[in-house]
């Protein structure tokens, strides 16, 4: 009890999370002007990057060391790889056991954390700032990009990494914004997402690959089907009640970003994983 007490107070009650409140043009990242400088300040230098300053590298014999967590990597490359991977772990971790707390202590009842109040859920307190955080450490996540650039990468740099990289800044900005409902359900989710997917590249940076890669697919596409399922619920307590749910037209965003990612996650997942069993299967003889 003592040790979720301490825990409850570093992870919620503390003043800076307790007490925070997103403030446009005031918090730091608030305005459409930084996310806009943001997302296309990054699309630009990997655009400048991808095609002028580090062509890609001829194929290498092996295709299996083509990563950028390869044990052929140069050291120092593999090692900030690592310590990228191991902080966004340790913060994706953080976030989710952070957000999971802050809901129970913020929560009115049940329903609030499928449908916020509108027009009562200023975007304020210890969920907000788990949400802030998460707002931020996906500009942090643009340095997944520029380490698979420098280390060659530009034939595994794909189009569903940078426009996940991009969007997924302006979908998390919204949900301050508008005060979205569904926001808790959306950080958790992702959040364990992420500590499982940059485990599995923090293990691979260290020349350990698992052999769990199709399980961090698998589970992206799940997290995105649950994320439809859970909106039934926040839908019928948007068009069931008098006042709606808060952030509405935030969510409408949200879903179809979520519905892009499901088919391009599902392209991906079939092109390396569903042709390869199918070949593997067949005959050679």
């Amino acid at each position: 009890m003592e040790m979720y007490q301490e825990l409850h107070y570093w992870l919620v009650d503390q003043p800076m999370i307790s007490e925070f409140r997103w403030k446009e043009g005031e918090t730091f990242g608030a305005s459409t002007q930084f996310l806009v400088t943001t997302v296309i300040t990054y699309l630009s230098l990997t655009t400048i990057l991808h095609f002028i300053i580090l062509p890609s590298k001829p194929p290498p014999q092996n295709p299996s060391t083509s990563s950028s967590s390869s044990p052929k990597s140069p050291s120092l490359l593999r090692f900030v790889s690592a310590i990228h991977s191991l902080i966004l772990v340790n913060l994706s971790f953080i976030m989710a056991i952070g957000c999971i707390l802050s809901t129970s202590s913020q929560m009115l009842n049940t329903r609030w954390i499928f449908c916020f109040p509108p027009n009562e859920t200023p975007p304020s307190g210890p969920v907000f700032f788990w949400a802030y955080v998460f707002y931020l450490s996906k500009i942090l996540e643009f340095v997944d990009t520029l380490l698979i650039l420098l280390n060659g990468g530009n034939r595994r740099l794909t189009f569903l990494h940078v426009y996940h990289h991009a969007v997924v800044v302006v979908m998390c900005y919204v949900w301050l914004h508008t005060s979205q409902s569904l926001l808790p359900v959306a950080l958790v989710t992702n959040a364990l997402v992420h500590t499982l997917m940059y485990a599995y590249y923090m293990l691979c940076a260290l020349g350990k690959r698992p052999p769990w890669k199709r399980i961090v697919t698998d589970c992206q596409i799940v997290q995105f089907m649950f994320s439809f399922g859970v909106s039934i619920v926040m839908l019928w307590f948007h068009f069931s009640g008098n006042d709606g749910c808060s952030g509405f037209g935030g969510w409408v965003f949200n879903a179809a970003f979520n519905a892009s990612l499901l088919a391009l996650f599902t392209d991906f997942h079939t092109k390396n994983y569903d042709k390869k069993k199918s070949s593997s299967g067949k005959r050679t003889d």
